[in-house]
């Protein structure tokens, strides 16, 4: 069953080339070593969870938000007045 898994799963895969500096390819090596896993499942593990970090971090808030409270509560009502009024009026 393994067997079968894995032929089907690489049809669903592309092949891609990459450059990588000498000493990230030797750590990459090691870690699959250690890991007992390949070295494309190592990078493709790697790429996957940078993704999901980048896609995690687009979607937060910025850590200032809901920081602050005007004391109003018709901000969201009146943004393009408090927005593009002039300041100095």
């Amino acid at each position: 069953m393994t067997g079968a898994y894995i032929v089907c799963n690489m049809y669903a895969m592309h092949r891609t080339t990459i450059f990588i500096e000498d000493a990230l390819l030797k750590r990459i090596r090691q870690l699959a070593r250690r890991e007992g896993k390949s070295f494309a499942a190592v990078v493709r593990e790697s790429l996957a969870a940078y993704a999901a970090g980048l896609q995690r971090q687009g979607s937060a808030l910025p850590r200032l938000a809901g920081r602050f409270a005007s004391g109003r509560s018709d901000t969201a009502e009146r943004v393009d007045e408090l927005l593009w009024s002039d300041p100095h009026q």
